[in-house]
């Protein structure tokens, strides 16, 4: 695999070659796949054509948001490879897919780093430097020294 995608069809060569339904949507994952398990699975008892196009559709947009947040978490830590630690960290900084997963385990995916406010030092005021005595002004200091001599 080398990471580019699936080259795009324009149009069949001839008129005996087929386009797959996936390359008509310009989707990467299987709609055919997808097709055949909403008819197996018996979620209804008739599935529209484009049911199956638009849950592929579904799929392919959360998966690559998912994966545009991991790659992002990838790159703050300076790796190159992203693992479920960085999937875990996408997913429950992002308000809505933790709000959509948030019933999922993701196996090694660790916790948010969080550290409960009783558990840190109490912070100590600092001491403040002693009142230092203020210098008289030379006016204050001769009416002092006059009152002195009297």
């Amino acid at each position: 695999m080398s990471g580019r995608g699936k080259k795009l069809v324009a149009a069949p060569k001839s008129k005996s070659s087929s386009v797959s339904r996936s390359t008509r949507a310009e989707l990467q994952f299987p709609v055919g796949r997808v097709a055949r398990l909403l008819r197996k699975g018996n979620y209804a008892p008739r599935i529209g054509s484009g049911a199956s196009v638009y849950l592929t559709a579904v799929i392919e947009y959360l998966c690559a948001e998912v994966l545009e947040l991991a790659g992002d978490a990838c790159r703050d830590n300076k790796k190159l490879r992203i693992t479920p630690r960085h999937i875990q960290l996408a997913v429950r900084k992002d308000e809505e897919l933790n709000a959509l997963l948030g019933g999922v385990t993701i196996s090694e995916g660790g916790v948010l780093p969080k550290i409960q406010a009783q558990l840190l030092p109490k912070k100590t005021k600092a001491p403040r430097d002693p009142p230092t005595p203020k210098t008289s002004s030379p006016r204050t200091s001769e009416a002092d020294s006059a009152r002195a001599l009297d």
